[in-house]
């Protein structure tokens, strides 16, 4: 795909901020203009408000890693080994938070890791000048985010809130078409099923461009509120949506609906295009809801549970309207919204101590075999290779098997470092002053920023334009030296290949490993919930989020993988519908409190076994409580619903294709 208009303005702006950070550089004489250089394609974003979060990020990042380093060496100044290993350990240390944070702020974590070893090794060759080196990384890095900032805010920036408001309305579109097709009976391939538990992932990927919206520089900057209050809605959403379809399956199924709950969906169905106010509407169809009691009918407990998901359907696209238009208007003000925060999935995110720890562990041995093979041989590239193996080893830990981007960015340094050697030894002697200078790198560091621009090649124009920029090593006058120069490449390579090595033996783990670790975790949740003591909207939260890291590498395993990792919708479903039964517990009669709680051992006791040992079939056994908890609820009359809807729903998600329950 060739560059458009975006991406050429895009390079030259990055160029020419990093040139602008490269002058300001030289002329206050810092010791290595070139990091400032570096920093700005480092921080360069197409979006205006993802550059500057990312240039704030990285400063706080910058400065944390400068003041440990200054806090450390002149404490273990006498000690190198000591040096060394606590510059290891906390370049570990921070990837283990950044890891666990997973929000765009882990950025400052990794920063303050591989900024210490940035800083540090090279500065034990000469631990007196500690605060002056490190001052002057401080500043050079600083002075490269500035100018990144200035420029790419004044030359036609793009702001990301029009671009995060066009995701969100694709994403609710498809919501809404989900629904529709669950209300006028449409089939449900199993394409269709992907594209819809594909909607949670796309909910990350909004979470994490909506983060940048305080950042941006156009009207939608005071609506990052609205914007993740509209997106919690949507997740929540998601649940109740697969519940619908559910229930209006099984209720086909088990013979035609009678004309008014047919006119009902359909009117429903019509709202949901035109989207009125609904309180006429809600009041029709709790209208049609039967009253229970008596012996149990399964028809009727599926639409009395299916008017009660319709309303909260209703109700959560209604809320979904009113926020795109607070955020249409870049309104300040809350829009009037029907559904409590209390009752919608907060932000609580998945987190892996465990991986993470072997990643900050992983990255913490990389640099210390760097380190020991450094200091043994008193190679005097060594601080070099250590730097690189901190970098390799952090900044693609966020994936399940980082050895194929390391080694990926590994070779793009290298022919980084074709072109640089190109440059040092041909083309940069006969430039005279800095317009030639800027001239002479323009072909190249444009052409960076280009593929830097395009999703599809960024990661190649970063490991292009980084290291291009820092193995240049620019200063105010010509000083490039051959052996120096080799030396800097071959101590690239060793750093960047340990990590690679390391990170193989310690921490990769397969796509197929990652997913089966994501369904543990989430039957963990579950077993908890049965037990008590979960909080709704935490465990619908995290749920949600576990099926949106689920869905990307369950298109990296093959066809036939566990089964189990296309059910976590479903199980999301019993998760919910488990916390509210759970709550409401305490207000049924003695005898449906206690068939309910027979049902929840069941449901303790099966997702336990599943954790420890997998099992792709709920047992009959477990059928057979939830459906004596059903009679009871239902028995206790339409006071009841919620609980009926509760296991309404659990029984749907786990045995979707069992006969009705018996009455008797």
């Amino acid at each position: 795909m060739l560059p458009d208009l975006r991406a050429w303005v895009f390079a030259v702006r990055t160029f020419a901020g990093a040139m602008l950070a490269l002058w300001c550089a030289m002329a206050l004489d810092l010791d290595r203009p070139y990091w400032a250089m570096a920093t700005a394609y480092i921080v360069a974003q197409p979006l205006t408000g993802s550059m500057r979060s990312k240039g704030l990020y990285r400063l706080i990042g910058t400065v944390v890693g400068a003041v440990v380093v200054v806090g450390l060496v002149p404490l273990l100044v006498d000690a190198p080994e000591l040096l060394t290993a606590a510059l290891a350990s906390w370049t570990g240390l921070c990837l283990f938070v950044a890891l666990l944070d997973r929000t765009p702020r882990s950025y400052v974590f990794m920063l303050a890791g591989y900024s210490a070893a940035i800083i540090g090794f090279p500065a034990t060759a000469d631990p007196s000048g500690i605060f002056s080196i490190a001052l002057a990384r401080v500043e050079e890095i600083t002075l490269g985010i500035v100018c990144t900032i200035v420029v790419g805010s004044i030359v036609f920036p793009r702001p990301i809130g029009p671009v995060v408001a066009a995701r969100i309305d694709v994403w609710r579109a498809d919501a809404e078409r989900w629904a529709l097709e669950a209300l006028r009976g449409a089939v449900n391939p199993d394409p269709r099923r992907a594209d819809r538990r594909r909607l949670a992932a796309d909910a990350i990927e909004i979470g994490q461009l909506s983060s940048h919206l305080a950042f941006d520089a156009s009207n939608y900057q005071g609506t990052t509120r609205w914007v993740d209050a509209l997106q919690r809605r949507v997740l929540t959403l998601l649940p109740v949506l697969s519940s619908i379809e559910d229930r209006i399956a099984a209720l086909r199924r088990l013979g035609p609906l009678s004309p008014d709950r047919e006119q009902a969906l359909a009117e429903v169905a019509a709202w949901v295009v035109e989207r009125p106010p609904p309180d006429a509407l809600r009041a029709r169809l709790r209208a049609l809801a039967p009253a229970g009691g008596g012996a149990l009918s399964w028809p009727e407990a599926l639409w009395t549970t299916l008017v009660l998901r319709l309303v909260e359907m209703i109700d959560l696209l209604w809320d979904t309207s009113q926020l795109r238009a607070a955020i249409a208007a870049g309104d300040h003000a809350p829009p009037p919204l029907v559904v409590p925060e209390g009752a919608i999935a907060g932000r609580v995110l998945h987190r892996d101590p465990g991986l993470a720890a072997l990643s900050g562990f992983a990255a913490a041995l990389a640099v210390g075999l760097v380190v020991a093979f450094w200091i043994g041989s008193g190679w005097s590239e060594g601080a070099i290779a250590a730097q690189m193996a901190a970098v390799g080893a952090s900044f693609f830990a966020v994936q399940d098997d980082p050895v194929p981007a390391i080694l990926r960015f590994t070779g793009w340094a290298l022919v980084a470092c074709v072109v640089d050697a190109a440059y040092l030894f041909a083309i940069l002697p006969i430039a005279h002053d800095f317009e030639m200078l800027v001239l002479a790198l323009a072909p190249a560091f444009v052409f960076y920023g280009l593929l830097i621009a395009m999703p599809a090649t960024t990661p190649i124009g970063m490991g292009l334009g980084v290291n291009g920029a820092t193995l240049l090593a620019l200063q105010a006058t010509y000083a490039a030296d051959a052996a120096s120069f080799g030396g800097s490449v071959i101590a690239l390579t060793v750093g960047l290949g340990t990590a690679a090595l390391v990170t193989a033996l310690i921490r990769s783990v397969g796509a197929e490993w990652s997913a089966r670790r994501l369904l543990r975790a989430s039957w963990a949740d579950l077993v908890q919930a049965a037990k008590g003591g979960a909080d709704r909207s935490a465990l619908a939260s995290r749920l949600l989020d576990r099926m949106g890291l689920l869905v990307p590498r369950l298109a990296a395993v093959a066809p036939d993988a566990d089964r189990a990792a296309a059910d976590l919708l479903a199980e999301l479903r019993v998760g919910v519908n488990i916390v509210e039964l759970q709550q409401g517990r305490a207000d049924l009669p003695p005898a449906a409190a206690n068939a309910v709680a027979r049902a929840l051992r069941a449901l303790s006791g099966w997702f336990q076994r599943r954790r420890h040992r997998g099992g792709p079939t709920p047992p009959p056994a477990l059928l057979a409580a939830l459906d004596a908890a059903l009679r009871s609820v239902w028995e206790a009359g339409a006071v009841q619903e919620r609980a009926l809807l509760n296991l309404v729903g659990i029984r749907q998600a786990l045995f979707p294709a069992a006969p009705p329950p018996d009455p008797a």
